[in-house]
């Protein structure tokens, strides 16, 4: 299968993590577990996927495979660099 229509789901309750089912199953052969941490799904997007296709933050090879093979691909929020985080407690004031 070198194309597949997908639904990209995103979750109710954890900011950028995205569930990558194919369209005409859904998520019937997500784990319930994985439900329950994903929260209530919103669909975010259909679209046709092809092995090329450019993803922001996920290879479509990679999706595709993991769909094909276990009936979902889900994308994590990305990890926050630690030096990002110290951005927010450095002091506000600047001197020169």
């Amino acid at each position: 299968m070198s194309q597949m229509i997908i639904e990209i789901f995103r979750s109710s309750k954890r900011d950028e993590m995205y569930l990558y089912v194919e369209k005409q199953k859904g998520t019937k052969d997500v784990p319930e577990m994985l439900m329950e941490r994903f929260g209530k799904p919103i669909s975010a997007m259909t679209m046709l996927l092809k092995p090329e296709k450019k993803l922001a933050r996920a290879n479509a090879e990679d999706v595709m495979k993991a769909i094909r093979e276990q009936g979902f691909y889900l994308q994590m929020p990305p990890v926050r660099d630690e030096y990002l985080l110290d951005l927010y407690k450095a002091p506000t004031e600047a001197k020169y």
